[in-house]
């Protein structure tokens, strides 16, 4: 089964070229099927780029998903078309008594601030809070996940010497999770990253158990006992231009960074980047999907409110 999208949403577009299966809202009602309803907290700057990589991950399942678009509304993005948040984008306060299968909380470019400093910490607190009853299963990534495990767990952020910037390789060290069920032994993924969790602080949260890490890059995979909880501190999502995009506009505005690491062909940013992480990204998603969403979550989305975690 496709992804289920408004119809005027650009995504639609943007999937249709990639023969990735859209279903109309007016075809979606035609269908006698109980669709997962997945909401997305996207924090991104970049909504719509946003939105298409992980709808693209999402669309790529075998399971009817109908996803909504949440924004803050204690901080309006400054580059963002009005309309485009008009037109597809809720806000908490439309939600709040509303219950959902999956929710995803994207990262944020905001790690260089305290967790109390950022403008629509408080209410991201209250959508968190909100995910114990009302949430089956929330993936958070990169920046929500670090925001994440600080509200839910006390887990503090720390500044690395420099940006973690590159593709990097991973191992599964829970080889019999559901959750990287058909992975290699070796994995890639990007990371984009000032700060990180440490494992040993991680070791000592008996409801937390790392389930991915790489050499270079560190943990990259948590989950919650419950399964309610994961955590990704990379971007399994990334389109492949993404790094080299983010890297010329560092450069244009004079900021001494490094070469995305195992990006480009001889780290040599005049190549075109070679993807290695697509499967690996496709597979994480499609996991939580079956696996902890899907095969667990109740037939009646009202019943998620009797599972407070």
């Amino acid at each position: 089964m496709p992804i289920k999208i408004p119809d005027a949403l650009p995504a639609v577009e943007a999937l249709n070229r990639e023969n990735i299966f859209v279903m109309t809202e007016h075809r979606a009602i035609h269908q006698d099927i109980r669709p997962l309803n997945v909401l997305i907290l996207n924090l991104m700057p970049t909504k719509i780029v946003t939105e298409i990589q992980i709808m693209r991950k999402l669309a790529n399942t075998p399971l009817q998903i109908e996803v909504e678009l949440l924004q803050t509304a204690s901080y309006i993005p400054q580059h963002v078309d009005t309309n485009h948040l008009e037109s597809f984008y809720r806000t908490f306060d439309q939600v709040r008594e509303r219950t959902y299968d999956g929710m995803i909380i994207t990262g944020a470019p905001v790690e260089n601030l305290d967790f109390s400093q950022v403008s629509y910490w408080d209410e991201l607190c209250q959508i968190m809070e909100w995910t114990r009853t009302n949430v089956h299963s929330t993936l958070h990534i990169c920046w929500g996940a670090q925001a994440a495990l600080y509200y839910h767990y006390g887990l503090q952020k720390h500044t690395l010497p420099e940006k973690l910037f590159g593709v990097f390789p991973h191992r599964v060290l829970k080889k019999n999770s559901p959750w990287f069920r058909g992975f290699d032994d070796c994995f890639y993924a990007p990371h984009s990253r000032h700060t990180t969790i440490y494992p040993e602080e991680v070791a000592q949260i008996p409801d937390l158990t790392v389930y991915a890490d790489s050499p270079e890059a560190g943990i990259f995979a948590i989950k919650s006992e419950d399964n309610s909880r994961l955590f990704i501190l990379g971007h399994p999502e990334y389109d492949a231009n993404t790094l080299a995009l983010e890297y010329q506009r560092d450069i244009d505005r004079g900021l001494n960074i490094q070469v995305p690491r195992h990006y480009f062909p001889n780290d040599d940013p005049t190549q075109a980047p070679i993807v290695n992480w697509r499967s690996a990204g496709q597979l994480l998603y499609t996991n939580w999907l079956n696996y902890y969403v899907y095969q667990t979550t109740p037939y009646r989305l009202s019943d998620i409110h009797k599972k407070e975690r």
